[in-house]
Order: C-alpha cells, then structure tokens, then sequence
C-alpha cells in the first residue's frame, strides 16, 4: 500500500455523505442507495471513496446514510469491519437516528455531519475531510492536507477541471492566480472560467477539508440559520468564500495514478449510460482506471467461492471469454461473453452470449438468449432465446432503454415479459 506516513492523515477524519438515492441510475437505485450499486466486477461504488481513505493513512472513518440503507450497511459491515479500536482505528456507521429532533432525518449534507458532531468530537480528529461516496476515483487524500494546512485556508476544496460546456452540472469555483476561491455557485448557467484559460472550468468534487473546530463552528452557524438548505455546496462553502479563506485543490495534483494509466480518472456514474461506460472502461486492454494497481487496492467484501469457470470445447458451443471480466463463482457454459462484466455468481447457459454487457451477481442467462449493451440487475434469470440490442422499438417496449441504446433489465421486466 503507498502512503506517506505523514502524520497529518492520522489526525484526521474522513467523513462519507453516503445517504443519496442517486435517481437517474432509474431502477438500479429502488432498493439500494447510490453508494452501494455495483461497480467493477467485485466492488460498489462507496469503496472507492473508504479505499481512498486507508490507502492515505487515514484510519478514522464515518459514514452518513439514509436512503435505503439496508444493502450499503450489509455490505460495509462485511468489507469494512476491519478497524480496530485498539490501533486508534474507527469505523461509524451513522444512519439519520434524529438525535437532533425525532421528526427530522437528515436535511442536506451539512446537517448529515452536524447531527453526528458529538461522535466526532469523542475521536478528537484535528482535520475533517468530507467526502462524497458516490464516485469512481483513486485519489492521496493526504496531499490535500498538506495543501489545506500550508495555505492556511478555513476550508479547501477539492476540484475538477472540465469543459465550460460540461460545468453547468457542478458546483463552479471562481479563483484567483494563487487558486484561492473568489466565488463557488452551485451549478451556474454561465460559469466562471480558469484565469488564462477560457474554456475550462474548476467544479467541485464534493470534497472538503477543513480544520475541525473550524467546521464545527460553521455548522452550528449554519444550524441557526433558518433560510439555510444545511448544504456545504449550497451554503456552508460560499459563507466561507465571502467570509474567510477557500483554497481549490486540484485532482491533478493528488490524484492516484498507475504507471500506464494516461490519465487523471474521475467519473460521476450518476445516469445508467454513465454507469455502463464506466463499467465497460475496465474491458479495454489498457484500462483508464486500473483495478489491477497493488500499490493503491480498491478495498471491497472478500466473496468465498469457486473460481470462475468455462466449460465445453465444440463449435458454437464454446465456454469462453474475450475482453472480459469474470468475477469468482461464475460459469460460463458453452457461452461467449464478449467486452463484458459478469460479477459473483453469474451463471451463462449454452448457446448463449453476450456483448457489451454488464452483468450484476447472481443472474442467469438462458440457453440461446442473446444479449447486447445492457445492465443487468442482480439475481436476474433472462428467459432461454431472450434477444436484446437489436430491435430498438421492442427493446423500448420491454425495458428501460437509454438514448444511448443501453438497456437495463430488472426483476420486475422480466416477471412482465412472463405474466
């Protein structure tokens, strides 16, 4: 594992909003929270953001849920139990419990950490970094310490830079030539550019840093404010640009990068088309995001089960795998899975294939069904001469189909298909 040793991870906290349903992910989010969908073959999409945490030093950790939490706190008690109080090590599982007032879950994100403040207080962390748990990234938390503490900033702020085209959808900063936050406005329809640079923008991560007493102070503020959303983006970040000192930091400066990845990766997997290229990034050769990188391990539950396995060696009838990934437990009998992701326990009948697709645990593809660009739900069983990906308007009929052609298939649309 690669990091610094410097001690300013190990006085701080890292602190997951993890509570969002995340709708435009349509079906893949009515029974789970954004932060526990699948992703990768192994993971979900929060053990980037903890994996980010330990693999910096950090070795305190909470995690604010609310929407449909039960498969997100299932899955963190099983991948994420590992800390021990006897090392200075924890790791809080905090859902809305309204110990503030019986009637109120959390009301935006400020608060989610606000209703929690005497939890964190009892660890004593001098830095609090708020991160968002619903993003495929590898990042050094610990650089942006250092840059937070040797500016000198009330609060630092993690960042992006994208096209101006692209940054209507963020929380937009506006910097001086020091990277000193002069504005923050939340998803502009005209955002203010890079000094020099015209047609970039700096757009929030969703990543804080902030000396705690700090923060605490802020959010009981906050907290007395009735006009207040209880949002960082929305309030807590632009009170401090007016009042104090923002400093953007830049993802390119921290970001975790394997020796032949080319670029700095960073994906919102926020909308199913986002989600499936994502996923399918991870089929190329020389992936953008390497999953294979040892020296920064993205931490998930360690599944006990058979290794992967391909069977039969006849024409048209053959088990096999090309530009895939297959996760343990599955069988690929006399099928052909093709630039996809099958993850735990997917099991493919003969005569069947599949094309870019992505595959969620414990689905089984019929005899003979012929499946391409889609999702697939867990615990899914696709009837045997099932054809998706090549009749649009049917394909319309029976599943969610996006612009970009990529079907998603439930439980709920194959019982249909049935009745």
């Amino acid at each position: 594992m690669r990091t610094s040793g410097s001690p300013l991870a190990r006085d701080a906290m890292a602190y997951v909003l993890a509570g969002g349903r995340g709708s435009r992910l349509a079906e893949l989010t009515d029974n789970r929270a954004k932060p526990a969908v699948y992703f990768g073959g192994m993971s979900r999409i929060i053990d980037f953001a903890l994996s980010n945490a330990i693999n910096s030093g950090i070795r305190r950790i909470g995690v604010a849920t609310q929407y449909k939490a039960h498969s997100l706190i299932r899955h963190m008690n099983r991948a994420w139990n590992f800390m021990r109080p006897e090392r200075n090590e924890s790791f809080d599982i905090l859902p809305a419990s309204q110990r503030i007032s019986e009637m109120l879950w959390y009301e935006g994100t400020a608060d989610a950490v606000f209703q929690n403040i005497d939890i964190i207080a009892s660890y004593s962390p001098k830095y609090m970094v708020i991160l968002a748990g619903d993003h495929i990234y590898k990042m050094d938390y610990e650089l942006m310490l250092q840059e937070h503490v040797s500016s000198g900033a009330d609060v630092t702020v993690g960042c992006l830079v994208v096209p101006k085209k692209e940054a209507s959808g963020f929380g937009v900063m506006h910097v001086d030539e020091h990277d000193v936050i002069t504005s923050f406005v939340e998803k502009p329809k005209d955002p203010p550019t890079i000094p020099g640079d015209p047609d970039n923008c700096l757009a929030s991560m969703g990543i804080y840093v902030f000396d705690t007493e700090f923060l605490f102070e802020q959010l009981r503020r906050d907290a007395e404010d009735p006009d207040s959303k209880r949002d960082f983006g929305g309030d807590i970040i632009p009170y401090i640009v007016r009042h104090g000192k923002a400093q953007a930091h830049r993802f390119t400066n921290s970001c975790i990068r394997a020796a032949e990845e080319i670029e700095e990766y960073w994906r919102d997997v926020g909308t199913v088309d986002a989600y499936f290229d994502a996923n399918l990034d991870l089929t190329d050769t020389v992936p953008k995001l390497n999953m294979y990188d040892r020296d920064w391990p993205i931490w998930t539950d360690t599944v006990v089960a058979a290794p992967a396995k391909f069977v039969h060696d006849e024409e048209g009838r053959r088990g096999e795998a090309i530009s895939s990934l297959i996760s343990q437990d599955c069988i690929v009998s006399g099928a052909l899975a093709r630039r996809s992701l099958l993850f735990t326990g997917v099991k493919m009948g003969s005569y069947s294939s599949v094309n870019e697709a992505v595959i969620l645990p414990y689905c089984n593809i019929g005899r003979h069904a012929r499946l391409s660009r889609v999702i697939i739900d867990s615990g899914v069983r696709i009837p045997e001469g099932l054809v998706v990906g090549e009749d649009p308007v049917l394909d319309g009929q029976r599943f969610r189909r996006t612009d970009n052609g990529v079907c998603l298939i439930t439980k709920r649309m194959i019982e249909r298909l049935e009745m």
